[in-house]
């Protein structure tokens, strides 16, 4: 049998929101559509990257049905809030941490608390995985990936990696150190602080998005979506590789409050500080424009929605982060690059703004803004302290002040 969830639900919340996604509008500007459309239609089956792929007939078939056996590597914010939502449906979940949260994990169990109600999942824990899971989830930060995978390749070769990540290059990452193994990503929209080993607070409940690729969400991505909304509300998408850019666009709300100290909110709500965001944001997409991507639906911005945004002055475009701010709700939104410096564990920024510098070099283009801020987290990194709002501020060259 799997190990147990003892679950407690606030009073009228609900398990699985599914809640339209209001569009975001400025004066006769309209913003984009609330939602994915998700197609049934077939497709070739695709790579990470998008090209067909011959070795998905050697990855293992997975019993996509009733009860599996699910390894999740990281136990951090994500991956413990996976965890305790896969155990309640009724998985037995094994989970790979580290030291203090090894340990707490192990005690203890995870409990998680706050948006899906509370639960203390008692899972299965260890270093590494010790046998084959039906399905694996890859939760570490992107930096941390591929000696995860390494360690753990023995046992998730030939099986369906779902990587749950921010950034560009996971879903590639495990596709390279696993090649034989049916890999997709998962945009987790999902705000949750670890606030200690095995505790974990979701202060924003969303649905995530599954999918591989560019071309349309093949058979494969719409079964496993099903069998993960079970556990959380997860709908299979086209473009996944736009999505991914549009889910980076999103995550340019990371920098400011993790140099400041601040809550995503507070920085937001502060009109200098919110330019700085805008301009980080729009920057972040006339680089994937000058490299030739389609942004895929998401969090209530599209294709059109954002090659919009790309031409507006910062003094229109602030109804982006504004938007965003909006869908966090009161509850203190700290962000996942903060969340590691408050822990004193490296920030994946790299992946992040960092990723936003590499994609322009790439394209032939400079991203002034995001090499600044990127620049700023690491010195913070260093320092162990937060900075004072004029070093975020000076981030904003005359030249894009509008």
């Amino acid at each position: 049998m799997p190990p147990r969830a003892v679950v407690g639900a606030p009073a009228g919340a609900r398990q699985h929101p599914h809640e339209p996604t209001p569009e975001l509008t400025l004066h006769s500007v309209k913003l984009g559509s609330a939602q994915p459309t998700p197609r049934a239609q077939k497709a070739p089956q695709t790579g990470c990257g998008g090209t067909a792929s011959r070795r998905r007939h050697s990855a293992r078939a997975a019993p996509y049905a009733g009860h599996m056996r699910i390894g999740i590597i990281g136990a951090g914010a994500l991956g413990g809030t996976f965890a305790a939502l896969l155990t309640r449906a009724g998985h037995e979940v094994v989970v790979t941490a580290r030291g203090a949260s090894l340990t707490a994990i192990r005690e203890r169990g995870i409990r998680l608390t706050g948006g899906y109600g509370t639960i203390d999942a008692r899972v299965s824990v260890d270093a590494a995985l010790r046998a084959q899971p039906d399905l694996a989830l890859l939760c570490t930060k992107a930096q941390d990936a591929p000696t995860a995978l390494a360690a753990n390749a023995a046992f998730l070769d030939g099986t369906t990696v779902v990587v749950i990540q921010n950034g560009l290059t996971g879903v590639d990452t495990a596709q390279r150190v696993l090649p034989n193994s049916d890999c997709f990503g998962l945009l987790s929209l999902i705000a949750a602080n670890c606030t200690e080993p095995g505790l974990v607070r979701v202060t924003t409940t969303q649905t995530s998005y599954l999918g591989r690729g560019t071309d349309p969400a093949d058979a494969r991505t719409h079964e496993l979506a099903t069998i993960l909304t079970g556990a959380v509300p997860v709908v299979a998408i086209d473009n996944f590789r736009g999505a991914q850019w549009t889910k980076l666009v999103v995550n340019m709300v990371n920098a400011v409050p993790a140099i400041l100290g601040r809550t995503v909110q507070e920085v937001i709500d502060d009109p200098g500080l919110r330019r700085v965001v805008t301009a980080q944001m729009r920057e972040c997409v006339r680089v994937g424009m000058a490299g030739g991507i389609r942004f895929g639906s998401l969090q209530g911005l599209s294709d059109r929605s954002l090659r919009l945004f790309a031409r507006m002055p910062l003094a229109l475009g602030q109804v982006v982060p504004w938007a965003i701010r909006r869908r966090m709700g009161v509850e203190p939104n700290l962000g996942s690059t903060q969340q590691s410096l408050r822990r004193d564990q490296p920030t994946e920024i790299d992946f992040l703004n960092g990723a936003v510098v590499r994609e322009a070099s790439l394209a032939g283009r400079d991203a002034p803004i995001n090499r600044t801020l990127t620049a700023l987290v690491h010195e913070v990194e260093v320092a162990g302290e937060p900075l004072l709002p004029e070093r975020v501020l000076s981030a904003l060259p005359t030249r894009h002040s509008r």
